[in-house]
Formats: structure tokens, C-alpha cells, sequence
């Protein structure tokens, strides 16, 4: 009798467990790039529980230099992606209705690092230099900033010569750019970890240059907004993400051990990661998901001001929207 009794608590134990597992919403996330601290919230939020709490049952799909989100989503293969605004702005005029729902990061952490044996002491002296800049995307800010600068970008004496750098900072290292593309929470300290000592380095920070444009949104497409089913989960999502968010805030190198825990290939190392999160923290620090105004505008207006070649040639309409995070932090 007593083992009848077990087996059938056994297998309501089981039976709770699969309708607790059946009940959870779906939703997969993909990330801009590959697991690291920069997506610390996400694996805090999904690590901690907070994404279970609300019923989720959250896939987080690391990207890379072959995936690009905008793609990804648009083929189904996600519900919401991380992007930069002036990639998914460029991606929304394209055709590809990306709506931002949430902007974990209130800064920007891009830089270009230069070497100050290349004469580079001010923007001014960039003409004639050899600049790298990421693509895929990525390129956006930088073009901008040239165009407000007016130098152009196809080479010369008065103008810029564009490296298309890969997703490391080698062109610094072995001299074949003054400048390199950086994040101040990765490459930069690429740099640093290969030798080259901070007082060697100037760097220019694209928010001091005041050309910031938005970084790491929470993306979707437009036409499942129209699903009250969808919104109530991006509710859950975002409200869990950001909690996961300012977890990681405050407990940066637990965050940092967690990110570790989640990456499958071992690349990542204990020291840059916990570096990272910490450099992210300043990123999302003063942001509780919602996108503000302000900062829409001024990429947006960043983006426009191209001259005759500008990231994306007229003001956006419907590109977010604050439905989401208006109910997420009630």
C-alpha cells in the first residue's frame, strides 16, 4: 500500500513538474554577439529564477561574427533580439519592422583607441590616418561621426582610410591602423592584456564626442505587438530582464561567474569577464528599461546627419514604443 501511495505522489510530482514545464511561455532571445557580460542581465535573470517566477521558460541564443539578429528574427527564428538602434533603425528602413520595447543600456561604450605614437591627439588628426571599423551593422556610428566631423571615409590625404577590422583589436597591435574600434567593457582591454600600456593609448568616447547613439535595445517586429498574448510575454520578459539587470549591477562578479557558467565553448576567462561586467554596469546604470526620449532623438539625429550618404535618410516612425515597459515596471 505504502508503495502505491509513493508511486502515486510520485507521479503527481512528475505530472506537476511537465504542466508547470508545458504552462511556461516560450520565449527566445538573440543576443548581438557571444556569451559574455555584456548580456550579463539575461543569464543573471534566467540563472536566478526571475524569468521562471514569471512563467517563462527563456532560451538565450548567443550570436557571433556569421549571425546577424535582424536576420534571425525576421526568419522566426527568435521573438526578441538585442541590437544596436543604429543597426535596427538602418534594418527598419530596409524593410524588417524592428520596434525597440526596452533599453537596458542608458550609455554608450564604444571608442576608438589609437595609439599616440600615430600623432593622433584630437579628432582633427584623423585625415590621412587608417582608422578600423566593425561592420555588420556595427559601421553605423562610425560612419556618422565622420560625416559630422566632414571627413570623408574613401581614403586621401583629407580623409579617412577605413580598415574593415575583424572582431579583435590586431590591426593596434601590429600597426596597421593608428585607430581601432573598442568597447570600453571588451577590446580596450584587449589592448591593455596584449602590453600596451594605458599612457601609450588616447582613446575617444563616442558619448564625449557627443555622437552616442543607443546600444543594446530589446527588439521586435512590429506586427506581433498587434497579439495581446506576445505583449503580456514581453511584459514578463522585459520586467525579469531588468531585474536580472540590476542584479548584475550590484553583484558584478557573481554575475560575471554566471556568464562563465553558460558559456559552452570555455573562451571566456574569469579575469575578462569580471573586468567586463564591471564596465557594463556604468552602461546600464541609470536606465530601468525604459527607453528615454532624449537619447532616441539624439541617435536619431546622429543618423540623419550624414550628408549625402547618412544611415538612414528620414525620421522614423513607430520605431518603439513605451507599452511595454509601462506596464513591465508598475
Amino acid at each position: 500500500m505504502k508503495t502505491k501511495i509513493a508511486s502515486l505522489l510520485l507521479a503527481s510530482t512528475f505530472s506537476l513538474a511537465a504542466f508547470q514545464a508545458e504552462a511556461a511561455d516560450k520565449v527566445t532571445l538573440q543576443l548581438k554577439w557571444v556569451t559574455q557580460a555584456q548580456f550579463g542581465g539575461y543569464y543573471v535573470a534566467k540563472d536566478k529564477g526571475f524569468y521562471e517566477e514569471e512563467g517563462l521558460d527563456v532560451e538565450i541564443k548567443p550570436g557571433g561574427p556569421d549571425i546577424a539578429p535582424a536576420q534571425v528574427i525576421a526568419g522566426g527564428g527568435a521573438d526578441v533580439i538585442v541590437d544596436w538602434m543604429p543597426s535596427a533603425l538602418a534594418t527598419r528602413e530596409k524593410g524588417v519592422p524592428l520596434v525597440n520595447i526596452a533599453q537596458p543600456f542608458k550609455s554608450s561604450g564604444m571608442m576608438l583607441t589609437c595609439l599616440k605614437e600615430s600623432g593622433v591627439t584630437g579628432p582633427e588628426n584623423f585625415k590621412g590616418k587608417t582608422l578600423g571599423v566593425w561592420f555588420f551593422g556595427n559601421e553605423y556610428p562610425f560612419l556618422s561621426w565622420m560625416s559630422h566631423l566632414k571627413i570623408p571615409t574613401d581614403g586621401g590625404p583629407d580623409g579617412v582610410t577605413v580598415l574593415k577590422q575583424g572582431f579583435n583589436v590586431d590591426p593596434l597591435i601590429q600597426k596597421q591602423a593608428a585607430c581601432i574600434s573598442t568597447m570600453t567593457y571588451n577590446e580596450y582591454g584587449q589592448v591593455l592584456d596584449a602590453g600596451i600600456k594605458p599612457e601609450d593609448l588616447i582613446t575617444f568616447k563616442y558619448e564625449d564626442q557627443g555622437v552616442a547613439t543607443l546600444e543594446d535595445g530589446l527588439y521586435v517586429l512590429e506586427d506581433k505587438l498587434k497579439d495581446p498574448a506576445f505583449k503580456e510575454k514581453m511584459v514578463k520578459f522585459v520586467r525579469a530582464s531588468m531585474k536580472g539587470w540590476k542584479y548584475a549591477e550590484e553583484h558584478p562578479d557573481e554575475a560575471a561567474e554566471i556568464v562563465l557558467e553558460n558559456d559552452s565553448t570555455g573562451a571566456q576567462t574569469e579575469a575578462h569577464q569580471k573586468r567586463m561586467m564591471g564596465e557594463v554596469a556604468k552602461l546600464t546604470a541609470g536606465s530601468n528599461g525604459a527607453l528615454d526620449e532624449a537619447d532616441y532623438k539624439r541617435t536619431v539625429a546622429s543618423l540623419l546627419a550624414g550628408g549625402s550618404d547618412p544611415v538612414i535618410s528620414k525620421e522614423p516612425e513607430g520605431a518603439w514604443t513605451h507599452e511595454i515597459t509601462d506596464e513591465a515596471l508598475k
